[in-house]
């Protein structure tokens, strides 16, 4: 099977100036970079701006104080290390603390320091805490990037989801039909894969990341075919970055470019206040603004995307701002509040839930359900110098206690 050349030095990448290469240098050694030449070759290297240089090419702004590494509480999410159940019928199980390339907004950019352990490969504490829990119809495989799993390493975790009556819906998150497509149409065991354990009652889906319609390339659309051929139902989701696609005819396009290729349009979200993540950030107001425009060029199918802010108490959908007010409701929620409406003050700088004023009075901070994990918040801003193997001894050691 033909693989892209991955790149993890900066310096190889001979089309941004030599003196660029080194101030950039420094911002490697706190947020990681990997990317390879399939996706580069995305990028027009005579465009200062072009985005898809924004989304895997650092930026100095990265090094810029601002947010938390983890800025959702996902550590709160734990039930048993590599497992999170946050939401009643969705657990999530972190396969991989590898992507194809690595998305400069990333928001789970913790999971690439070297002193963070949460993706495991030993997924049975995960998946035995789901069979215990019927409650749970539907696991997403995410990370990192789950198709960067082996295929052989992925059908097992499948085949053990499968196992268990009660998970009707498996979910896979990934990057990899845009990063690397060749990698689903021409893997044959991944596509037979699907097409044993999808099926009219029990399907699998693929939980896309494509921020940009330029992203969806013959390659692509042939690997969307070869997913919906092996009986994948594809989605997607994005969230909306300054410098990226912070246009509304940009995201148009994008909605459009998916419903042509048979890839629904799932969430549009707001950017999570993550460290490193400054130059991309907007205010919630024009986020709703360049929603709304681009679902005025769109058809009713572009229309399905929602809106929504991955909050540490839920999803909150953003249904509208108007005259200084946020009008907004719990799409989904830790504590039940499914539905709840609010009617939140929205400052025109409010970019996140937590700048409205009074929000206070509708969450609360959660507590971790494990201590088997470490809080990324609460270690150094700069990632330990050490290799992984001794970085992860910590929260090893308090797994196996």
């Amino acid at each position: 099977m033909a693989q892209p050349k991955y790149i993890t030095n900066i310096d190889k990448i001979v089309e941004i100036p030599e003196q660029e290469r080194a101030k950039l240098k420094q911002i490697t050694e706190k947020f990681v970079f990997r990317v390879n030449d399939y996706y580069l070759k995305l990028i027009d290297w005579n465009d200062p701006n072009d985005p898809i240089k924004k989304l895997v090419i650092p930026n100095e702004g990265e090094l810029s104080e601002y947010g938390r590494w983890d800025a959702s509480d996902e550590d709160t999410n734990y039930v048993v290390p590599g497992c999170q159940h946050k939401y009643k019928t969705t657990a999530l199980l972190i396969v991989s603390e590898v992507c194809g390339a690595y998305c400069r907004y990333c928001f789970r950019k913790r999971l690439f320091r070297n002193d963070v352990k949460e993706a495991m490969s030993d997924v049975s504490p995960g998946i035995e805490y789901i069979r215990q829990h019927p409650e749970i119809n539907n696991v997403l495989l995410t990370g990192g990037d789950s198709l960067i799993l082996a295929t052989p390493k992925l059908k097992m975790i499948i085949e053990q989801l499968r196992d268990i009556e009660h998970v009707k819906i498996i979910r896979l998150g990934s990057k990899i039909p845009v990063f690397n497509p060749m990698r689903i149409y021409e893997d044959e065991e991944l596509l037979d894969t699907i097409r044993t354990f999808s099926n009219s009652d029990r399907r699998i889906y693929v939980m896309a990341h494509i921020n940009h319609p330029r992203e969806i390339t013959p390659e692509a659309r042939r690997g969307f075919e070869a997913l919906h051929q092996a009986g994948a139902i594809v989605v997607n989701q994005t969230p909306i970055l300054r410098g990226i696609n912070d246009n509304a005819d940009v995201l148009a396009e994008l909605l459009d470019k998916l419903s042509w290729a048979g890839v629904t349009p799932y969430y549009f979200f707001v950017n999570r206040p993550v460290a490193g993540n400054r130059d991309f950030v907007l205010p919630l107001e024009q986020v709703y603004r360049l929603v709304e425009e681009a679902k005025a060029k769109t058809s009713g199918l572009g229309k399905r995307i929602r809106l929504s802010m991955s909050h540490t108490s839920g999803k909150i959908e953003i249904l509208a701002i108007e005259k200084g007010k946020a009008y907004l409701k719990y799409h989904q929620s830790r504590d039940d509040h499914y539905g709840k409406f609010m009617m939140l003050p929205c400052p025109k700088d409010a970019s996140w839930f937590d700048d409205l004023p009074g929000n206070e009075a509708y969450w609360k901070k959660p507590k971790k359900k494990t201590d088997a994990i470490v809080s990324v918040n609460e270690l150094p801003q700069f990632p330990q110098k050490a290799s992984r193997s001794a970085a992860s001894q910590p929260a090893m050691k308090a797994v196996n206690q």
